[in-house]
């Protein structure tokens, strides 16, 4: 398979092993839509939502650094989708969210029940290190992941309706309801 879907699956494989550990190649696509999950470490906290502003004031000083067009977007309790369209030529979406993550964290307190290694890595262990990402390939792809964005909070009993979730891209976008 040649070209861009090519470039996607070669980079989906697994790396090198050091000491027999598998080490994941992330994928670097130039100018890809990409679609991703990003958890805090602790699973049922509400810090998302109850530090919502802090949240997107990172986001918003990281664009400024680094720009990205957020295509879609829902912050939830303890985890967030994003779908994200990096500019031409550019493909580094792990600087922008290890930028976005740490400034996030800058303003909280160091959570409970930190790691050893996250203690030795002066990490202050509010997310899970690794987050999930899937390059998208088309636009068919994208408004499938724009719309697993939006009925996330459906889908996880904090609403029945999209337009009562305040945390979504859907009320920037003015869509209609998502059947």
């Amino acid at each position: 398979m040649g070209g861009r879907d090519g470039a996607v699956n070669a980079a989906l494989t697994l790396g090198r092993e050091d000491a027999g550990v598998p080490r994941y190649v992330r994928p670097r696509v130039e100018g890809a839509a990409v679609f991703f999950t990003v958890a805090v470490a602790e699973r049922g906290s509400r810090v998302l939502v109850e530090r919502v502003g802090a949240l997107r004031e990172a986001v918003r000083v990281t664009r400024a650094e680094r720009p990205f067009e957020v295509v879609a977007w829902v912050v939830l309790p303890d985890h967030l989708h994003a779908v994200w369209r990096l500019p031409e030529g550019d493909a580094d979406y792990a600087t922008r969210w290890r930028l976005i993550k740490a400034r996030f964290s800058a303003g909280l307190g160091v959570a409970e029940g930190r790691s050893a290694s996250k203690v030795a890595k002066g990490e202050k262990g509010i997310w899970q290190r690794r987050y999930w990402e899937r390059h998208l390939r088309d636009d068919g792809e994208v408004a499938l992941a724009v719309r697993s964005c939006w009925i996330n909070p459906i889908k996880h009993r904090l609403v029945e309706r999209l337009e009562d979730w305040p945390w979504s891209s859907w009320h920037r976008d003015g869509q209609p309801p998502v059947a």
